[in-house]
């Protein structure tokens, strides 16, 4: 009793001891001896009592108790449908602090206490996007599985750079990449890839590898020894293989963008342009759409161009029996981009290029830094992986994946995948049964991708034509803006081509069930009705 009253009062912390238990903050702790050690890390409160201090063990176990508390309470919270998806606040309101939560760097430490509740209140003022009603983008789910392998690999915070310093990791990476290869379909003796900063990044490496296998001379003498380049993508393909075009000098310009109408062999033929690769898309951003691959194969095929498939999206349809026929040719493609962090629900990022040429990824980005990738070390040295990257230090995004595919097994995937697609067309069949909704494609969806305008009574009078599309170009942003602020479900939307502003629904949380579906439909009404 001594030790406690004088650790509280040393620490000026407010607590209560009602019979034999003790209230200190938002903590209520049972043993009062277990009380003792949380005042000492409370009051003393900075990180050098922690570990690596020496005799820091008690106070690092109680500060990582208590954030495993919040951790799991947030975990729980966001499963629950009674729970906001989001707690929305401006900008400026964030910036000025709430209620205690200040994103101001302070000159001297501050407390634990304090530490963990600006982690409590990091994870209030976010978004929930494990919520079951979170549609708003193509990763969503909290998988707890995937959530531990994130943790531990944060605590080994090692670099997938060398073998002497992730020999586990490294290995893990290339099982993984060799069991994503044959699920593409290449044979053993095919095949290399690297798990990459996510989608932007795996399509940018499939243009650099393109452009190197062609033209190797671009690695030293740069694009003026080149002919000028050009390369092909659908007009719905993702805007990053623009953009990579833009950060390689070949220029967003000189990218040939095939409207989807068109036959791919249209375009082939550019006036003093040299076509040397096509993208070919597995699962559009938008629609959910799927590029005929084996069609586009053979035209790569007939003219010596290198077939990328960005299957990003798409990709997670592999591993199942019953929609992976969507993605036939892509064991055909020289590269293909695979975001396990998507369909599959790995925790960001977790994003994959695969190459079937092997060897062409060291061939292109190595420089052989030999403070790194000396050639006489006591191990095999073609685990010194790190080369093959464009960075120097990597991220391990393959554990999560890896342990995932433990706890789950290829089947487990499979049945996610179908789960998602059956909300999918769930939430179409609903859309075919109301007057109060239109879908932007009247046949079923390819993906978990649903495309909607809701229409509010305003409008449902008045015929097709431009006052009409420009009314209802208003609706969704309002109904999403009315969204945001009460935080109970939260849904994309965007304009697309002629089309006006309309929603897409993705479906990439197992969580979601179909009263979370109607529920969604039912908020866009209420929300929306008296516009």
């Amino acid at each position: 009793g001594h030790l406690l009253t004088s650790a509280l009062s040393t620490a000026k912390v407010r607590a209560q001891v009602v019979q034999g238990q003790v209230r200190l903050g938002n903590y209520h702790l049972k043993e009062i001896n277990v009380c003792v050690c949380v005042c000492v890390y409370v009051c003393v409160g900075v990180d050098t009592d922690l570990l690596p201090a020496s005799g820091g063990e008690e106070m690092t176990l109680g500060f990582l108790q208590e954030l495993v508390k919040i951790l799991f309470g947030y975990i729980c919270k966001s499963s629950q449908r009674s729970s906001k998806v989001l707690d929305f606040h401006h900008p400026h309101q964030l910036k000025d602090g709430l209620e205690g939560f200040s994103l101001n760097l302070p000159d001297q430490p501050e407390t634990l206490e304090q530490i963990l509740v600006d982690c409590r209140d990091t994870l209030k003022y976010g978004v929930s996007t494990g919520h079951p009603r979170f549609f708003n983008q193509l990763s969503s789910g909290l998988d707890v599985i995937g959530v531990a392998g994130e943790w531990l690999t944060s605590t080994a915070n090692t670099n997938m750079f060398t073998y002497e310093v992730s020999p586990v990791f490294l290995l893990m990476e290339e099982i993984l990449l060799r069991k994503m290869q044959s699920i593409v379909g290449w044979s053993d003796d095919d095949g290399d890839g690297i798990f990459c900063p996510g989608g932007t990044i795996s399509n940018l490496y499939s243009i650099l590898l393109a452009r190197y296998h062609f033209y190797p001379e671009v690695k030293t003498r740069g694009m003026g020894a080149l002919p000028q380049l050009a390369l092909f993508t659908s007009e719905h393909s993702h805007y990053s293989v623009k953009k990579s075009a833009a950060v390689l000098g070949i220029g967003s310009e000189n990218v040939a963008v095939v409207k989807c109408d068109e036959r791919w062999a249209y375009l082939l033929s550019l006036q003093g342009l040299v076509p040397f690769y096509v993208n070919a898309t597995a699962g559009t951003t938008v629609y959910g759409a799927f590029d005929p691959l084996n069609d586009i194969a053979d035209i790569c095929h007939r003219h010596t161009l290198w077939m990328h498939v960005d299957a990003a999206w798409g990709g997670g349809l592999l591993m199942s029996d019953r929609h992976r026929m969507k993605l036939q040719g892509i064991e055909r493609a020289c590269s293909v981009t695979w975001n396990p962090h998507k369909m599959m629900g790995v925790p960001l990022q977790c994003s994959a290029i695969l190459v079937k040429k092997k060897g062409l990824l060291k061939e292109c980005n190595e420089f052989c830094a030999e403070y790194l990738f000396q050639m006489d070390k006591p191990y095999n040295v073609s685990y010194d992986t790190g080369d093959k990257s464009i960075q120097c230090g990597r991220h391990v995004d393959a554990f999560k994946l890896w342990l995932m595919w433990k706890a789950k097994g290829s089947e487990g995937f499979g049945t996610q995948v179908n789960k998602c697609l059956e909300n999918a067309e769930y939430l179409y069949d609903q859309l075919q049964m109301r007057t109060d909704f239109e879908l932007v494609f009247k046949d079923k969806p390819e993906h978990s991708n649903v495309c909607f305008w809701y229409i509010p009574p305003s409008l449902r009078g008045l015929p097709l034509g431009t006052e009409r599309d420009k009314r209802l170009h208003q609706v969704a942003p309002q109904i999403k803006g009315r969204m945001m602020e009460k935080g109970s479900v939260l849904i994309g939307y965007q304009p697309l081509g002629d089309k006006v502003n309309f929603f897409r629904c993705v479906f990439s949380n197992p969580a979601t069930q179909q009263e979370d579906i109607d529920f969604l439909l039912d908020e866009i009404v209420w929300l929306g009705h008296d516009l």
